[in-house]
């Protein structure tokens, strides 16, 4: 065990024992029945100490009260406490995270964004750090188990003046609202196909490209930008997800569940024409590949305790003695969801790895940073990662809606205004449900980026040879009034 840093670990049914006997694993028996009686489910983080010492009521904060987050949340908390706890550990002398205080927080703030050894993170990182401890701690009193919150607290009111309510003092008040970044459709097809497939600068074809399943990771961030999803809920699609192509239909329409939509934020998806070509490409090549390859190799007959789909016509299979439907399935249960066909077993998963198993969250990750890698060793100067995608899908959505609302508006009277709105509704709450967002204040960030469009094209209206539009040195006598002659004179 390290003995500077706390470390994060996640539960798992069906632990595979040792094949040697035991004399205290034995005594354990099976955990998954412990598991089931306590309500953990698969997946839910724990933090063991430099020590190796599991705190029951520090860990208490990830089974009640974030029982039901997003697991994505759920990493994302555990990773930022476990900082926070390392450096009591580290820097505070083995400190006790019930014991923290103010001092303790401002040093960690040192630490965080201005200590030249410290790591120099940006604001929209150490608010989300701050967010984290604050939660954790105003949880932690409620419960008794710490003597004070460390986070220093200021009173404030939302924008619609409701309140007052405490927030952390520490927030820098200069996050992701006022520093949105996101790609111009130009900009994003220059990452991707110099990035993710391998082309030159020049749009050519690179022989020295060695990059694999150029067209299935091209495919994914192409649905990304134009669909707005998560990584975490685009990553779980099934093939029972993806809708069939129309004739004559430019947007094909899915359901996203809410077992795998983030906050259980169930909504109608966009797939367009040209997205819905490129799906079925990959799946009747690189993803079938892939099947042949895993079944040559038995690689699904391994799987431990699969969930399998008989009929692909009623698409059920049998979970805790109860018949579920696949929109009904978790994350989790739907990366060992398989289908019988009469080829063989295949995952029921749409992204399928190298392996022929259901990608996982780590592996698009890893897509994303391989592909901005490129760019800079070309010399492109354009980066992105999966959320900026979904950034860029929120912008040029809400632009174009907006336009066209904007047009149709001004040519109507009032009534007619009044029945146009109701009918086709406000623009930002058709991209708020869109995004899956549950408050509008959330989707209005997006407006302050159409404010910076606006004034970027007013800035775009001065001249670029200032020099030009100056006035010439001779014409000064004729602006400048002439100086009032002295008394003396």
């Amino acid at each position: 065990m390290n003995d500077l840093a706390w470390r994060v670990f996640y539960t798992r049914y069906e632990l595979p024992r040792p094949r040697a006997a035991d004399p205290f694993i034995d005594t354990l028996g099976d955990l998954d029945p412990w598991l089931d009686e306590r309500s953990v489910p698969e997946g839910q983080p724990y933090l063991i100490s430099p020590t190796g010492h599991y705190d029951i009521e520090l860990n208490a904060f990830f089974s009640t009260e974030l029982a039901s987050a997003p697991t994505d949340t759920l990493r994302a908390y555990a990773s930022d406490l476990k900082l926070w706890l390392t450096f009591l550990w580290v820097s505070r002398g083995h400190k006790d995270w019930r014991d923290a205080d103010s001092d303790d927080r401002a040093a960690y703030k040192r630490w965080r964004t201005v200590d030249q050894r410290g790591p120099h993170v940006q604001a929209v990182t150490w608010d989300r750090e701050v967010g984290t401890v604050n939660q954790f701690y105003r949880w932690a009193l409620r419960k008794t188990y710490a003597r004070q919150n460390p986070i220093v607290q200021r009173e404030t009111r939302d924008h619609r003046g409701h309140g007052p309510r405490s927030v952390p003092a520490e927030l820098s008040h200069t996050g992701s609202r006022n520093h949105l970044k996101w790609l111009t459709p130009a900009m994003y097809c220059m990452w991707r196909d110099v990035g993710v497939r391998g082309f030159t600068r020049q749009g050519l074809e690179d022989p020295s490209f060695r990059g694999r399943f150029g067209s299935r990771n091209r495919t994914y961030t192409d649905l990304m930008i134009r669909s707005g999803m998560r990584l975490c809920e685009q990553t779980s699609l099934s093939l029972f997800e993806v809708p069939r192509p129309v004739p004559g239909m430019v947007n094909a329409r899915s359901w996203l569940p809410a077992t795998i939509a983030k906050y259980g934020s169930a909504r109608t998806v966009y797939f367009t024409h040209s997205d819905l070509a490129a799906l079925y490409e990959y799946i009747e090549e690189e993803r079938a590949e892939a099947i042949e390859l895993a079944r040559n190799q038995g690689v699904y007959e391994r799987i431990r305790n699969p969930l399998i789909i008989t009929d692909i016509n009623r698409p059920l299979v049998d979970v805790g003695g109860r018949r579920l439907g696949v929109d009904q399935l978790g994350h989790a249960e739907r990366r060992r969801l398989l289908i019988d066909t009469p080829d063989g077993l295949e995952p029921a998963a749409l992204w399928l790895n190298e392996h022929g198993l259901p990608s996982a969250r780590s592996c698009w990750q890893a897509v994303f940073t391989t592909a901005n890698q490129r760019c800079d060793r070309v010399g492109l100067d354009v980066t992105s990662h999966a959320h900026q995608l979904r950034h860029s899908f929120a912008v040029i959505t809400l632009e174009l809606l907006m336009r066209g609302h904007i047009a149709s508006l001004g040519s109507m009277n009032l009534e007619q205004r009044g029945a146009y709105q109701r009918i086709f509704g406000d623009p930002v709450n058709w991209l708020r449900i869109r995004l899956g967002h549950r408050s509008r204040t959330t989707t209005e960030k997006y407006l302050h980026t159409l404010q910076e469009l606006e004034w970027e094209t007013r800035q775009a209206l001065i001249p670029d040879d200032w020099d030009a539009a100056h006035v010439r040195p001779e014409e000064l006598d004729d602006l400048v009034p002439a100086a009032p002659e002295s008394a003396s004179a």
